[in-house]
């Protein structure tokens, strides 16, 4: 099972902090959880689709697209931010 999480403005767009996805060898890197989740419906595409800035993290550690996942995971995903 992985574990996804939301947080900021993508978890107010969703209305979710949470989901749950059952682990598959398709799923075998952030760029396909993202693509599996924006499947969800109208609201989750237009949040996590291709065109969207999203960054990422695979058990607290920031992550790439490329970046690898396995079975017992933790991905979150969440809007860009700025400082000053």
């Amino acid at each position: 099972m992985i574990e996804v999480l939301f947080f900021a403005g993508l978890r107010e767009r969703l209305g979710t902090e949470r989901a749950l996805l059952e682990w598959t060898p398709d799923l075998r890197d952030v760029g396909a959880v993202r693509a599996r989740l924006a499947q969800g419906d109208t609201a989750w595409e237009e949040a996590l689709g291709a065109g969207e800035q999203v960054l990422a993290a695979v058990n607290e550690e920031i992550a790439q697209a490329r970046t690898r996942v396995q079975d017992g995971d933790v991905v979150a995903f969440f809007p860009p931010v700025t400082g000053g």
